[in-house]
């Protein structure tokens, strides 16, 4: 490194001006000697100026100092950087790993004048995670001088976070209007980053349970399905121009509102998912089930499939708790399509181009589903099962096996058990025991 100007007149490693040398000491190693001046040292350094105050090291004019072979080079920069002004130091760096070694260097030397242009200089340029856990670790020992690089390690205020979360939300849900296509994947970032932000721990608690992030988030959910409703209605037109485009962007508003789901999944909002998508759905299933798509949206198809499934689940297992009507329409709305779709499905899958569903995620809207049927009146309970059987040899799914057999158990000790209600309420029996 060449220095920008020379200060007091020294030159670094200068042998016919300098009064005193510097060497760092390393294991098994040759030692190589730095030319220096103790004027230079005394005044940058606090540990020069205290080792060129002992009278032994004023006689040999020589300073040893042990070094760590990795951090040889940092020392020995520290030296050079120790003869240049300080506005010029910060000019010296090309890395943040480097400008980091040469800190912990200068920190235990005690040049301030160094110190002060490595942290302007981290402080100002881009980290990566590796790096940053080192200037946490040599931030620590810094103290006050440290608050510029603290700032930025520093956990943001919980307003802050939930302004960000507030607006990644609303980009997320692509609620600014218009849109731009060519913002879809910041959009998917902003989905993605949201998800990660919302991982359990206490200070996301305290912005997802806020009242306005879950005011935006239900504002969210509304955009998305008016979204979808809006596609639906173009679909027609659009499928004519171009089928696969038309299906695109089906595609795409269903995997907006199939992530919105997971994300009001995790914050306890799954009630308004349930209660919009049984909403739009009748909406949904007379587009989709009209001739003209008879053999083709087949992703689209599926992807409704795994949307509904996720409310089936919520409304299935307890999350979402709805009258007994709203869970029997929802199911009497879906089950023919989804029977109808899976059937189609499973004859096409031989064929290499056809569409592949996930086995797993089928086993776990028919459990949903054995689950809503369990939980619904007897009288429901009794259409949905009779017709399940009248159409099982068309439809194998879903195996309503179990439900029919709870069901034909309830029935036999129903009367009974409620005559037996009744004769108790009538005859009370109360019996007293030591």
């Amino acid at each position: 490194m060449e220095p920008a100007k020379l200060v007091e007149g020294f030159e670094f490693d200068d042998h016919t001006t300098s009064d005193v040398r510097v060497c760092f000491k390393l294991i098994d190693e040759q030692p190589e000697w730095f030319s220096c001046h103790s004027p230079v040292l005394s005044q940058n350094s606090k540990y020069f100026a205290d080792r060129l105050g002992q009278n032994d090291i004023r006689s040999n004019a020589c300073v040893e100092i042990e070094c760590p072979r990795i951090e040889y080079d940092h020392y020995v920069k520290v030296l050079k950087l120790m003869y240049l002004p300080g506005e010029s130091i910060v000019d010296s760096f090309d890395s943040v790993k480097a400008a980091v070694g040469v800190l912990r260097a200068s920190n235990s030397l005690g040049c301030k004048s160094v110190t002060k242009g490595c942290i302007a200089y981290i402080e100002a340029a881009s980290w990566d995670e590796n790096e940053e856990e080192e200037i946490l670790e040599v931030a620590r020992s810094l103290g006050s001088e440290a608050e510029s690089l603290l700032a930025r390690l520093q956990a943001p205020s919980a307003d802050a976070v939930k302004n960000v979360f507030i607006s990644a939300v609303r980009f997320a849900t692509c609620m600014e209007t218009p849109f731009p296509p060519f913002l879809d994947d910041l959009k998917t970032s902003a989905q993605e980053q949201i998800d990660f932000m919302i991982h359990e721990d206490d200070d996301t608690a305290l912005v997802t349970m806020d009242e306005d992030v879950r005011s935006v988030v239900q504002e969210g959910l509304a955009k998305l399905f008016s979204g979808l409703r809006a596609q639906l209605a173009m679909l027609a037109t659009e499928f004519d121009l171009s089928p696969d485009q038309a299906e695109k962007r089906i595609l795409c508003s269903l995997a907006d509102i199939d992530w919105i789901a997971n994300l009001l999944a995790k914050i306890e909002m799954m009630h308004s998912f349930v209660s919009g998508w049984s909403e739009i759905s009748d909406n949904v299933l007379s587009v989709v089930q009209d001739k003209k798509y008879t053999s083709g949206l087949w992703a689209v198809k599926a992807k409704l499939i795994e949307v509904t499934g996720k409310a089936l689940d919520a409304v299935g297992y307890g999350t979402v708790v709805l009258p007994a009507s709203s869970r029997v329409h929802l199911l009497k709305t879906w089950l023919p399509y989804i029977q109808t779709t899976k059937r189609l499905l499973d004859e096409n899958i031989k064929d290499e181009m056809s569409l592949q569903m996930d086995s797993d995620m089928f086993q776990n809207i028919e459990s949903a589903i054995v689950s809503m049927v369990l939980a619904f009146p007897s009288d429901d309970q009794a259409d949905i099962l009779s017709e399940w059987m009248k159409k099982a040899e068309q439809f194998r799914y879903p195996d309503l096996t179990e439900a029919f057999e709870v069901w034909c158990y309830r029935t036999k000790t129903a009367k009974r058990r409620m005559v037996g209600g009744l004769n108790s309420a009538s005859n009370p029996t109360v019996s007293f025991r030591a």
